[in-house]
């Protein structure tokens, strides 16, 4: 009986039904990609433009949680001054951002 019916709705709109089974999948894939995929980008962009104009001076913290002020600035990586006399050498890519002080009223 299953076949019957099939075989008998399926003889009109062979093609038309393959095109209309694909537009929810092409829907789900466009939402997918303005929800989560363009905020990931620009996120990255930002951050990537953040690290980039970094100058000694800038107090920033890393991926590990150290705090520390910008002493000298380099290819890839930053010395960073984390204490009086203290200087550390971290990647770039490790940067999370930079400290903002927040005015109290």
């Amino acid at each position: 009986m299953f076949t019957v019916l099939a075989q008998s709705g399926s003889q009109g709109g062979q093609a038309s039904s393959g095109w209309m089974g694909m537009i929810p999948f092409v829907l789900m894939i466009g939402i997918f990609y303005v929800i989560l995929i363009l905020p990931m980008r620009r996120r990255q962009k930002a951050h990537d433009a953040m690290v980039q104009a970094l100058a000694p001076g800038d107090k920033i913290y890393t991926n590990g949680g150290i705090l520390g002020t910008v002493k000298k600035v380099e290819e890839n990586t930053l010395k960073l001054n984390i204490a009086t006399g203290v200087d550390v050498t971290v990647l770039r890519s490790q940067v999370s951002g930079k400290v903002t002080e927040e005015k109290k009223p």
